[in-house]
């Protein structure tokens, strides 16, 4: 648990605790939550937070603001700030990296070689180095013979499953692009071994274009798979009724489920790594409703991409929330909160004070030009030339800003002091001073 968490996931209803913290601290905050930080600057939000708050905010050092994600204080700010740093960091969830050994006694991570890792960057062949070695181990331990890499990608993983750990691999895939790639490199790998080992019976991971965004798609290839005797190659097409239609791997329709028998002998896994948005969500689904899949093995990305119920994009099955009493607690956040979810406390930590600036400059430069949009200022004419829009009149892009006076971004950015000021915008670094009646 992280420090001073009075929280635990030990229990569903102590979950649910946890849940209803959390909404609880959020809800008085959704007005901000819900809003692009552009919005922060172009709708003065910082109006409609405690001035005590933004007078002692102001007057604070960059390297201090960047340590407040990270639940940092200083002993002087206002108490109600510090309890609210602090409150906000003790609901997160904790972050500490598990030991695999002790949760995995089996697990043995292998070192791939140079043929299997071509392409891969150190932090993907770390991923799938371990990930890899995870789906075997528990694919041994449920003693299930098939694993589908859910979302495969150009199948790094699929194919380190298939030549080093020798399973039978099938890698989903919505790009036609990325499945001609995978079956390519698949086939160099397999020509490496197979003159290295003198062995042409090798296990290659079998493609399949195919969009499986719902249980019920994933839960019929899994069908299809199940009764599939042998493992002919695999060719995903769509039919009118936007159902999935396996050539060679046909369901018949009035065959039961396999996936509604827990008996029957050939059993599955799901393995994901990076499955973005709601497919990580349609696994889970897809486990729950098919008994013939023993596990998943899955680590989500963009939980921001998530669909949320009650938004424009939201279908019959929703991505956030799943739980039934996670949707019961009312728990909602929205776009842009969850784009704030996704940021990292420990990244804006380690931001060097100019790195930090220019990033809060970029979204001050964002509002600026929102600003100008919504008044309809002219700045001249251009032409268009390549593709880009270029100003007559040998203008710059700096230009785009320049019709603001120092007192416009001073009132546009919260009335920040000269210092800051010239931080956060560098076309006015060359002012010596500023007189504003308001401060």
């Amino acid at each position: 648990m992280a420090p001073h968490c009075r929280y635990s996931c030990d229990t569903a209803a102590q979950t649910l605790e946890w849940i209803s913290a959390i909404n609880d601290f959020l809800r008085p905050y959704m007005f901000l939550l819900n809003d692009h930080v552009v919005n922060f600057f172009k709708d003065r939000l910082w109006e409609s937070i405690d001035k005590q708050w933004m007078n002692c905010l102001r007057k604070e050092s960059v390297e201090n603001l960047l340590k407040i994600p990270s639940g940092i204080v200083q002993d002087n700010w206002p108490a109600s700030l510090k309890e609210f740093i602090l409150t906000s960091r003790s609901l997160v969830l904790p972050r500490e990296q598990v030991e695999l050994q002790m949760m995995l006694p089996n697990l043995h991570v292998a070192s791939l070689d140079t043929v299997l890792t071509q392409g891969m960057n150190m932090k993907k062949k770390h991923e799938v180095e371990t990930l890899a070695a995870v789906v075997r181990s528990i694919a041994e331990s449920t003693g299930s013979q098939t694993i589908i890499d859910v979302g495969a990608g150009q199948g790094y993983l699929a194919q380190v499953l298939s030549f080093q750990y020798n399973l039978s691999v099938v890698a989903i895939d919505a790009s036609s692009h990325h499945g001609a790639v995978t079956s390519a490199r698949a086939e160099r790998i397999k020509k490496h071994y197979a003159a290295k080992t003198k062995n042409a019976h090798l296990n290659v991971p079998q493609t399949v274009t195919c969009c499986v965004m719902s249980s019920d798609a994933l839960k019929a290839f899994s069908d299809a798979l199940l009764q599939k005797n042998d493992f002919e190659p695999l060719e995903m097409k769509e039919i009118d009724l936007g159902e999935p239609y396996l050539e060679g791997l046909e369901v018949e329709r009035k065959k039961p489920s396999l996936c509604s028998n827990s008996n029957m002998g050939p059993s599955l896994v799901l393995a994901g790594l990076h499955a973005c948005g709601d497919l990580s969500v349609t696994m889970l689904r897809t486990f729950i409703e098919c008994k013939e899949i023993k596990a998943v093995v899955s680590i989500g990305c963009c939980y921001n991409l998530l669909s949320e119920e009650g938004s424009q994009n939201s279908g019959s099955q929703c991505g956030f929330p799943v739980s039934e009493g996670a949707k019961l607690s009312g728990l909602s956040l929205g776009k842009s909160a969850r784009d704030l979810a996704c940021q990292s406390a420990e990244r804006w930590r380690s931001l060097t004070k100019d790195a930090a600036l220019q990033n809060f400059e970029l979204h001050a430069f964002r509002a600026a030009f929102q600003m100008d949009l919504k008044t309809v200022m002219k700045i001249g004419g251009g032409h268009e030339a390549g593709g880009l829009y270029y100003l007559d009149g040998g203008g710059s892009l700096v230009a785009l800003w320049s019709f603001l006076s120092p007192l416009q971004w001073h009132y546009g950015l919260g009335y920040p002091s000269l210092k800051a000021l010239k931080f956060l915008v560098l076309l006015l670094s060359h002012l010596s001073t500023l007189e504003c009646e308001l401060c």
